[in-house]
């Protein structure tokens, strides 16, 4: 017979006060919009992102705009507290209610969140710091769990919105156990490139709002600025007469945004053509090469091939096919197309598949008032050499 434990009061779902945790806005409106319309108390959230994109200035932004209307306590294992503060100069932040303790200790951590009852408290990163309460070395699979756990416990009981900075991995996931993405509330990933261009915040987990948002920065020499219209500046240097360059509407999350799609095609001598591509799937390029060979008779086996998303932009929407297409005959032929807007997937038998959220993009390219579209559907282009003559291009011998 097993034991009966304590009793424990139960309550009805519908008759649970939600009141007690509102929600803060951060003072950074880009970043409201990936958490559903800022904190929620006692809530933890997790930032990941490859070194030197800026998840530790986009949070010490974040930390002195909160700290002008309550208290932030940032923990910093691998920064002393000079050095934080040098960079916070160096952005321009001045906000007395912004605390830093410069030590890697989960308990020595603790004991100051209890001293001073932050509104937010920043550890950077969960990666370096240590718990007594566990074996092994600071980034271990145990010491980077007990630690986490450590903080969520501090966050739900005393209300306090807890922000965990992570690392990444060669392969891109946030380093240690996985089952710290599952033990927190929120995960959030910036990414982009580190020597520039755009830096795009995604909501990958949020138990309190919805998830695939996007935040779009640009990295400035005062940190990082909050970009309201991602289509202005992706597309404000685009060349109107130009061969190898088509707007392609992307989609990402629940956010429209239109960049530039660039390819430069020459020809070469070398045995082995190259194959540059920047924002795009590689394998993806080449594989809408050997198409273009095959269903519109460009030929490109003695060419270089280069294809670029300006901007620093990453896509992984297969709906670019047809405007990498575009773009990569256009160059071949050193044919300029008027300001032109395109999408849809491109399959191996040279078919145009619908892209979804046509009308969205369709909307979002209709405010640069393009003078050609070229996408399928209804009444639309359906093989790939349509698609060619649509934009004015010639087709090669099939």
């Amino acid at each position: 017979m097993v034991a009966a434990g304590p009793s424990l009061q139960t309550q009805v779902l519908s008759e649970v006060s939600v009141s007690g945790k509102p929600r803060t806005p951060t003072g950074i409106g880009e970043v409201d919009r990936v958490l559903g319309g800022g904190f929620v108390g006692g809530s933890v959230v997790l930032v990941g992102g490859e070194p030197g994109v800026g998840k530790s200035t986009l949070l010490l932004q974040l930390a002195a705009q909160v700290a002008d209307q309550g208290s932030v306590l940032l923990a910093s294992a691998e920064e002393s507290a000079s050095q934080v503060a040098l960079r916070a100069t160096r952005l321009g932040l001045n906000a007395p209610g912004l605390r830093v303790v410069a030590d890697g200790r989960v308990e020595a951590v603790l004991s100051a969140c209890v001293e001073n009852m932050p509104d937010l408290l920043i550890i950077d990163s969960i990666q370096t710091v240590t718990t007594a309460d566990a074996e092994g070395s600071a980034g271990g699979v145990v010491q980077v769990r007990e630690s986490a756990g450590r903080f969520i416990e501090f966050a739900k009981r005393t209300g306090t919105v807890v922000a965990l900075v992570g690392h990444v991995t060669k392969e891109g996931s946030i380093a240690g156990p996985k089952t710290l993405e599952h033990m927190v509330d929120v995960v959030m990933y910036l990414e982009g490139e580190g020597d520039g261009g755009l830096r795009l915040l995604r909501s990958l987990k949020n138990r309190y709002g919805s998830v695939n948002q996007v935040g779009v920065f640009t990295m400035g020499d005062v940190g990082l600025d909050e970009v309201p219209d991602p289509s202005g500046v992706l597309v404000e240097a685009h060349r109107a007469g130009a061969s190898g360059t088509v707007l392609f509407p992307m989609v990402e999350g629940r956010r429209s945004m239109l960049c530039e799609v660039q390819a430069l095609v020459v020809q070469t001598v070398l045995p082995q053509p190259r194959r540059s591509v920047k924002g795009l799937d590689g394998a993806r390029v080449h594989q809408l090469l050997a198409v273009l060979e095959r269903h519109a008779g460009v030929q490109l086996v003695k060419a270089d091939v280069h294809v670029n998303v300006v901007g620093g932009v990453r896509l992984k929407d297969p709906a670019v096919d047809l405007a990498v297409a575009l773009a990569i005959v256009s160059s071949v032929q050193d044919r300029p197309l008027p300001l032109t807007a395109a999408w849809g997937e491109v399959g191996l038998t040279g078919e145009i598949r619908t892209a979804t959220h046509g009308e969205r993009r369709q909307e979002e390219a209709s405010r640069f008032d393009p003078e050609l579209v070229v996408r399928p559907g209804k009444g639309g282009i359906r093989t790939l050499h349509e698609a060619l003559l649509e934009a004015g291009l010639t087709p090669g011998r099939r």
